[in-house]
């Protein structure tokens, strides 16, 4: 089936790589798009219709997923573009209070999803939410207004306490993503949440590996949570401190960074040439906060070589990771069931 994002639909594509990642790590999950693809002409205002399960996860964890038994965590990767509504049916299969809050798109408060605007399902209730976006607009005087287009998340706002801060703890998080007709489309997608002192709440050496071979164009959405200021950064490659990560033409001079601050409620987004410049290898992701690096926020992205197969030396650096000491962590909590917090 053509997962990519076609006119008049949200991106199934986006959405399984998404779920897909949250599943098990470490593992290589991606959704197929043709190179290079244009976002040219979607149509706009088109309704969207999902239904999305919270449900309970081994370890006392929670994730939303889109169909009965497919929850993780993160939750699905969502993607529409400016001028879309989505509809989103929330099944509550769990036996606690919780609902789905966006960020970055327009929602009347009843659709909130907080405690606040009483917008949350109880115990085994069925809810609807209503998400809308829009392109820049001209809002008189000669301003204009942001459009939605952007990396956004979502995540639970009423587990656990009135601000839903039990639910993020244990797993209830994804992404979403408001593209502008034009965007360039990746060939893979990956979802980093920085949560507590964890990665897609897990530690290493079990954090997620993603994978993708040299040259494909991969993008990563990148969302923070918890309590703790992080920064995010990638080995060996770097990308513009823009709306897409990507520079705009010939002339722009743009930010360019492979280190960027990822504190609580945060997001940000970009893609990246897999291995440009530097070749395939096993290239490490973490947070450049040292202690949060050494306590175990770090991961692997594996850059295989174009044909698929594994680069030499990379399989060595993975297990020279799998090896590594990684100080015992005092706040990494609420962490999927095995995964390690040190090692003796």
């Amino acid at each position: 089936m053509d997962e990519s994002p076609q006119p008049g639909r949200w991106s199934r594509r986006s959405m399984l790589a998404g779920a897909a990642v949250g599943l098990v790590a470490p593992i290589a999950v991606g959704g197929a798009a043709a190179p290079f693809a244009l976002a040219q002409g979607q149509p706009k205002g088109k309704l969207r219709k999902i239904t999305v399960y919270a449900e309970a996860l081994p370890g006392g964890l929670f994730g939303y997923g889109l169909a009965p038994g497919e929850a993780t965590i993160p939750g699905p990767l969502l993607e529409i573009y400016e001028g879309d509504t989505l509809e989103i049916e929330l099944v509550n299969n769990t036996t606690e209070r919780l609902s789905i809050h966006p960020h970055g798109v327009n929602y009347e408060t009843t659709s909130d999803g907080s405690p606040l605007n009483a917008s949350f399902n109880e115990p085994g209730e069925t809810r609807t939410y209503v998400w809308r976006t829009r392109a820049q607009y001209k809002a008189g005087g000669g301003f204009y207004m942001p459009g939605s287009a952007g990396f956004w998340h979502y995540h639970d706002h009423a587990m656990g306490t009135d601000h839903g801060s039990g639910g993020i703890m244990k797993g209830l998080y994804g992404g979403l993503i408001v593209r502008r007709a034009g965007d360039l489309l990746p060939d893979k997608q990956f979802t980093i949440v920085f949560n507590e002192m964890s990665i897609n709440n897990k530690v290493a050496p079990d954090t997620p590996m993603f994978e993708a071979n040299q040259g494909q164009r991969v993008e990563f959405v990148c969302v923070g949570h918890g309590s703790f200021p992080h920064t995010f950064h990638l080995h060996a490659h770097r990308w513009a401190d823009t709306r897409t990560g990507m520079l705009r033409g010939d002339g722009d001079y743009s930010h360019v960074v492979d280190n960027r601050n990822l504190d609580p409620g945060s997001s940000f987004g970009f893609q990246v040439l897999a291995g440009e410049g530097v070749g395939p290898g096993a290239w490490m992701y973490h947070c450049h906060v040292q202690s949060h690096a050494d306590g175990g926020m770090v991961g692997i992205f594996l850059v295989r070589n174009p044909d698929g197969s594994m680069p030499p030396g990379a399989q060595e650096a993975i297990d020279r990771f799998h090896g590594h000491v990684h100080a015992e962590s005092t706040t990494a909590q609420n962490v999927a069931p095995g995964a390690h917090t040190g090692h003796s």
